[in-house]
């Protein structure tokens, strides 16, 4: 059966390292026989919440700006990816202001049910991630359905390219989105 995965990255960076692994996992995607769409959230304008509620009777944002459209995809997705530098051991703002915007979703008959998250960080501690980690699974436990499948992580990674060097991470990004 073919999925149809979204792919989200969040870094601001172009050719960022999390951006670098999320390309690696879509390459995978591809090479099994899935469809793949690759969303940066580098030149959206995405606002912050503010905490209405009004999407949880009409499914849909009163702001009017890019999450709608991305929320919308992320509805109709099989499979979501969300790809992220680390900073201050924690997800990046914009990654985590989309997923506030997500709320339409809570009352949708959303299509996904398994998420993937894509990390990398300049820390070489294997446990820089666990908050942004922990963060994100909050976010999954609003989604009876929904799972957290797959986490690649990327440490000692600062400078752009730097994950390049990093050859087993990146491996293991494919054969993730691979064994999607």
């Amino acid at each position: 059966m073919t999925k149809n995965i979204l792919i989200i990255s969040s870094t601001l960076r172009k050719y960022g390292n999390s951006e670098i692994l999320a390309e690696e996992f879509a390459k995978g995607v591809k090479d099994a026989g899935h469809n793949v769409e690759f969303i940066s959230l580098r030149d959206k304008e995405i606002k912050f919440c503010h905490g209405c509620l009004a999407c949880q009777k009409t499914q849909s944002c009163v702001i009017k700006d890019d999450s709608n459209a991305i929320v919308e995809k992320m509805m109709n997705a099989d499979v979501i990816v969300f790809s992220t530098p680390i900073y201050y051991y924690a997800m990046s703002g914009q990654l985590k202001t989309l997923l506030d915007r997500a709320n339409p979703l809570f009352a949708s008959e959303y299509k996904f049910r398994d998420i993937y998250f894509l990390a990398a960080a300049a820390d070489t501690d294997f446990h820089a991630m666990d908050i942004a980690i922990n963060c994100l699974q909050g976010w999954i436990m609003c989604f009876d359905r929904a799972e957290l499948k797959g986490v690649v992580k990327a440490t000692g990674v600062n400078k752009p390219n730097d994950i390049i060097t990093h050859q087993e991470v990146l491996k293991q990004a494919y054969r993730s989105g691979k064994n999607v």
